[in-house]
């Protein structure tokens, strides 16, 4: 029956009644998804298990179908590990806690330039409670490689690998880089041979990379096309542009431009014919282009690759690698032109379009056309972009100057250095020291040269040949003669050039007796040899002033030096034997006497113990004999006939003989020499004797 509406109306208007309890005990209870109780909830799982047993589940009762898959077989008993396998080398997740502490902390000295502390922090950690992860140790060889310090990262990484911290992939690229930039080639060869014999993991495309790069620096190019082939036979890693850019500069530096566009045609193939979309190929490419006069195909390869539309990825590296080509061939307006696309589409971090190098390349090109203004303004354009010039950069623009006789722009750079705290280098002050002589400002070039050793820099011998060359073509042979001097006494051991240059000029200047003395140190030299020009300019010399014979009688007193000196060798070798041997006999008289002693020493202590032993056994068998003797005497008189003296005559020997057993017992005892027999033997007659 349905409410009409002012019924309904009504009903809602009444008052609400009185809301009545519900009943204690309900007559039943709902529940939903919950229990009142953890004894029911733990009852209602007993039922269900109960319930399963009794009735298992359908899924169980259908057939299943026979697996595929082969089953495991029961395990055998473990078979122990080896020791010298490869370890793993730890993940990232162990860089947690007190090891990540000690990474940031280490990390912090590594910003702050303070490379001996990290390492020696890094030395001390291995063996504390806070073992640095290779993380962190890859952290300091890295930072070490950057600063040049072969040593110490070689030092570095084999204490941690004999505190058996397991490298990982980049330990090894770090230590073949070190062995790179080194010229040790063979040596990054042979590790890496050991990397793909006993590391558990497989080399990297930056390992390739590294030593591919190595191997061309070092005109090595067979060598590094047979490891681009074992890369590609091992598959480890698929075909790598860069690893092709490397070895085609390498054919490029070797002017073998066949080659080079042989590598680009097989680098195409490998990526099915199309076109190769990382532009670090294309700068060597062109440069492969210009050296065969096929200019055209360059250009068009350029248009193709940087043109509109292009699909072709550019960084920093691969478009100064295309800007060097343009500059070096003549096409400055070109490389201008992508110089100013390069600086309109630089924004970082987003794209990184310029770098430090592409302001070297372009000072290079400003410089091969001989505008220096203009190299120099773009030069000091770095700071636009947050490029800030270090000594390699300042070092190439000096040089550019001082080849040129403009020596007073390159002195305002070296200034500048010293504003901007640029420590300039050794080949700094050479350069300078060439632009001075190239331009007669002989005092100037020493100045440089002079300055550079009291700054504690080390010239090496072409650095010494330089200002010794300089000094001896403006005639003054008494300076050159000097620095010659300081060069043996700075350990900078002279080459066949030093030699030749002194030589000439004394010869030049008619200084024959200086230039004799010359003569007779390069032939003294085992390293240089004294060549037919040299021997002929001499004896030509020689023979004008009427001394043909000095050359003789100098060729003479060479031979006699040197077999004084063979037989001086000889005989301190002779001496020093000699001292070794009797030093050797010395040691060995002096640790004879030193076992006699110790046997001597040793015999006084065991016959004193043993005289004080005999003399305690002495003093204990008097009052047993005493003792027996009176007991015989007393049996004697009781029972008054001759058999008891005899009885009590052989009692006196067998308690004798038993104390002397005792005390022969006891001594072995003492020395540590008895068995248990003995022991036990031992023993008795002591009880024998105690019975006595």
């Amino acid at each position: 029956m349905a409410l009409s509406k002012p019924l309904f109306s009504h009903f809602k208007s009444l008052k609400k009644p009185y809301p009545h309890p519900f009943p204690a005990a309900a007559p039943f209870r709902l529940r939903f998804l919950s229990f009142a109780t953890p004894e029911e909830a733990a009852a209602e799982r007993r039922r269900r298990k109960r319930r399963l047993r009794i009735e298992p589940p359908l899924s169980s009762l259908r057939q299943q179908p026979p697996s595929s898959a082969p089953r495991r077989p029961p395990p055998g008993p473990k078979t122990a590990s080896n020791p010298n396998a490869p370890k793993l080398p730890e993940p990232v997740s162990a860089l947690a806690g007190n090891r990540l502490t000690l990474h940031n902390r280490i990390l912090t000295l590594i910003r702050e330039n303070d490379l001996d502390e990290a390492s020696l922090l890094v030395r001390h950690s291995i063996y504390s409670n806070c073992r640095p992860t290779i993380f962190t140790c890859n952290a300091v060889l890295a930072a070490l490689l950057r600063q040049s310090r072969y040593a110490d990262l070689l030092s570095l990484h084999r204490f941690i690998t004999q505190a058996s911290v397991s490298p990982t992939v980049i330990t090894h690229n770090l230590l073949l880089q070190a062995y790179c930039d080194c010229r040790k080639t063979d040596t990054a060869l042979e590790h890496y041979r050991l990397i793909l014999k006993d590391a558990p993991f497989n080399p990297s495309p930056t390992t390739y990379r590294i030593l591919v790069k190595g191997l061309v620096d070092n005109a090595k190019l067979d060598q590094a096309l047979e490891l681009k082939d074992d890369m590609a036979a091992k598959g480890f890693c698929a075909p790598d542009p860069i690893i092709y850019n490397f070895l085609m500069a390498g054919f490029v530096k070797s002017d073998d431009p066949d080659r080079v566009l042989s590598l680009f045609e097989e680098l195409k193939e490998k990526f099915g014919g199309g076109p190769i979309l990382d532009g670090a190929v294309y700068g060597n490419l062109m440069k492969g282009y210009f050296r065969k006069g096929m200019e055209k195909e360059a250009m068009d390869m350029y248009n193709e690759v940087l043109g509109d539309g292009s699909k072709v990825r550019f960084g920093a590296v691969s478009s100064n690698s295309v800007l060097d080509a343009l500059g070096r061939n003549g096409k400055l307006e070109e490389a201008v032109g992508l110089f100013d696309r390069m600086m309109n589409e630089h924004n970082p971090p987003r794209k990184i379009a310029v770098n430090l190098g592409t302001f070297n390349v372009m000072v290079d090109a400003y410089c091969l056309a001989g505008m220096f203004d203009e190299a120099v303004v773009v030069f000091k354009r770095m700071g636009e972009k947050n490029c800030s010039p270090d000594t390699l950069s300042y070092n190439n623009l000096i040089d550019q100057l001082g080849k040129n006789e403009l020596v007073t722009e390159a002195e305002e750079l070296y200034r500048e250095m010293g504003e901007r705290g640029i420590n300039p280098d050794e080949y700094t002050y050479i350069l300078l020291v060439e632009a001075c002589f190239g331009v007669d400002r002989v005092d100037d070039a020493t100045g440089y040269f002079n300055k550079m050793v009291e700054l504690g820099l080390r010239p090496n011998t072409n650095a010494y040949n330089k200002v010794i060359g300089g000094l001896a073509n403006v005639g003054r042979l008494d300076e050159a003669r000097g620095f010659y001097d300081q060069m043996k006494e700075k350990e900078a051991k002279p080459n066949i050039t030093s030699y030749e240059i002194l030589l000439k000029a004394f010869v030049e200047a008619e200084r024959l007796d200086d230039g004799l003395k010359v003569v007779r140190e390069m032939l003294l030299d085992e390293g240089v040899t004294f060549s037919e020009e040299m021997k002929e300019l001499v004896e030509g010399a020689l023979r004008k002033e009427g001394r043909e014979d000095d050359f003789g009688k100098l060729y003479e007193d060479v031979e006699r030096e040197k077999a004084e000196a063979l037989a001086r060798a000889a005989e301190e070798k002779a001496r020093a034997e000699a001292l070794a041997k009797e030093e050797e006999e010395r040691k060995k008289a002096e640790a004879a006497a030193k076992e006699a002693a110790a046997a001597r020493a040793s015999a006084a202590a065991i016959e004193a113990v043993l005289g004080r032993r005999k003399e305690a056994a002495k003093e204990e068998s008097t009052p047993a004999a005493a003792t027996a003797s009176d007991g015989g005497l007393l049996k004697e008189e009781r029972n008054g006939s001759g058999s008891v003296e005899t009885k009590k005559a052989g009692d006196e020997e067998a308690n004798s003989m038993n104390v002397s057993d005792a005390q022969v017992l006891k001594e072995e005892h003492d020395n540590g020499s008895l068995t248990d027999e003995t022991k036990g033997g031992a023993g008795d007659a002591a009880q024998q004797v105690s019975a006595s």
